[in-house]
């Protein structure tokens, strides 16, 4: 089969990693996937691929996030305007843009249909990514959760089923050896002999930075060699204001940031220094709030580096108790307890062995394995294409850009 494989971006964020993991497999497994994304800044994707990747015209875009997505959706349409761009058997979108786009070219005809893997939904004040959020759910032909908890919101808020497919690590990738960069990348950052605690998705409000900020404040008192590290960035979906409360933390608490302090401001790491921050750090910090699945966890596992993950799905989902350390993401004592709990030798052991085995039943190989029978019942019959909408049903095409 000949599948395009649609994201939001070029950039390393959790859809993204995971559309490039999946591509690749699905590759290894004998088809042609392509992974395609929107590239303002024409540098290609955050890493090399193992599989065909495509990066659609896009241009920079100041505004709203309403804004930004309309503007990539009609990039998108753009692309796939062209004959040869569609000579795909499937079409799988991994976001609510590429959704909406594949929705469109189907209202078009242009396509018979689509599978969607919806990550996670967000509460979304803005009534235009709304619709569009909906729309990119409602019009698919298949739906796919990277989690059960996910299923059951798509269940309970549209009435639609969808089918749980899980998520994969790149055992070859990241691993626990030591690596040869990972000296190079310690003095870089300014990694000191004390504990070193990881979180991964920037100043973000979703990962719940502000907890590991105050939870690590009391622990630096008592271990004041300890560092945090946060790397990454936050998505353009997060609310305003959040960056700035977490600063007000670390100034109240008189942590300083930068390489060698405290606290780290990391920002985007190239991917091939990720699975040696993963090896250098003794803890992952993820009390996140919502996740789709947690990319990072099975990153952070199968480099044999123990994990704390709130006591929530999708975590309990695939985590047993002694995998991982559980903490209430609302409760900062808590986590700080965790983050002590983990840097005891004997309890460190049990959780890198239990992470490992974790991260190997994790293939990239299972997983595109399973999408294989919903690619295949979309291509024998997809359901028929809905005629267009009326009354409350018509902002699916009247109210979408004329564009988009």
């Amino acid at each position: 089969m000949r599948i395009a494989i649609l994201t939001p971006s070029t950039e390393p964020r959790g859809t993204v990693s995971h559309a490039l993991g999946l591509g690749e497999a699905l590759c290894a497994l004998g088809h042609e996937a392509v992974v395609h994304a929107p590239d303002p800044t024409g540098r290609g994707f955050f890493r090399d691929a193992a599989c065909p990747v495509v990066s659609v015209a896009a241009k920079p875009v100041r505004g709203s996030e309403a804004a930004l997505a309309g503007a990539r959706i009609a990039e998108y349409l753009a692309h796939f305007s062209m004959p040869a761009a569609c000579d795909f058997d499937v079409f799988h979108a991994q976001c609510s843009i590429g959704g909406n786009a594949l929705a469109t070219l189907t209202r078009r005809r242009l396509i018979t249909g689509f599978v969607r893997t919806v990550h996670r939904t967000e509460v979304v004040a803005d009534p235009q990514l709304a619709r569009w959020q909906d729309r990119a759910i409602v019009d698919a032909g298949r739906l796919l959760c990277l989690s059960q908890t996910w299923a059951a919101t798509l269940a309970a808020e549209y009435g639609m089923q969808a089918a749980v497919i899980g998520s994969g690590v790149d055992g070859t990738v990241y691993g626990p050896e030591p690596g040869p960069g990972d000296a190079a990348l310690r003095g870089r950052l300014g990694l000191g002999g004390g504990p070193v605690f990881l979180s991964v998705g920037g100043f973000a409000g979703r990962k719940n930075l502000l907890a590991i900020i105050e939870a690590f404040a009391a622990l630096h008192q008592r271990i004041p060699d300890a560092q945090l590290v946060v790397a990454g960035e936050a998505s353009p979906a997060e609310p305003t204001g959040y960056e700035a409360l977490c600063c007000a933390a670390l100034e109240r608490a008189g942590l300083s940031v930068g390489p060698g302090k405290p606290v780290i401001r990391a920002g985007p790491v190239a991917q091939a220094d990720m699975p040696g921050l993963y090896r250098l750090a003794d803890t992952l910090v993820v009390p996140s709030r919502a996740e789709g699945y947690g990319q990072c966890v099975l990153e952070a596992m199968a480099c044999g580096t123990p994990v704390i993950v709130s006591a929530r799905p999708p975590f309990t989902e695939y985590i047993a108790p002694g995998e991982a350390l559980w903490a209430d993401p609302e409760d900062v004592g808590g986590l700080g307890v965790a983050m002590r709990d983990s840097l005891k030798p004997a309890r460190r052991a049990r959780l890198r062995n239990a992470g490992l085995d974790v991260a190997r039943a994790h293939s990239w190989a299972a997983c595109a394995a399973r999408h294989l029978p919903f690619y295949t019942a979309l291509l024998q019959g997809p359901d028929p294409v809905a005629p267009p909408a009326t009354g409350a049903a018509a902002w699916n095409i009247t109210r979408m850009p004329s564009d988009a």
